[in-house]
């Protein structure tokens, strides 16, 4: 999977298009990240020992990594990712300028 926690990312399907954030948590064997503001649904809590009072939170909800693209702020639009394999070593590179994204 070629996006990962901390990653800028914009979503390009879904009910949340065109949005812009960063990625919280990732899921590489199930193909999913949690992605800050994006997919919120509610959720409803009983009252217990964590959490005095019940009631309905909001909270972000999985999203395929297909819906997402990764956002180069220097160009300022998604981009594609690809992989570059030095001496042994995986790089990150941007598809178009081939530059390497953050070592």
């Amino acid at each position: 999977m070629k996006i990962r926690k901390g990653d800028k990312v914009m979503v390009i399907s879904g009910k949340d298009k065109g949005k812009i954030s960063t990625v919280l948590l990732s899921f590489p064997k199930e193909n999913k990240i949690i992605v800050e503001g994006v997919n919120i649904v509610k959720k409803h809590v009983k009252p217990g020992k964590i959490s005095k009072e019940g009631g309905i939170i909001k909270k972000e909800a999985l999203i395929n990594v297909s819906n997402v693209m990764f956002y180069d702020e220097k160009l300022g639009k998604p981009i594609r990712i690809g992989i570059n394999v030095v001496k042994s070593k995986k790089y990150r590179i941007n598809k178009t300028t081939k530059e390497v994204l953050n070592k």
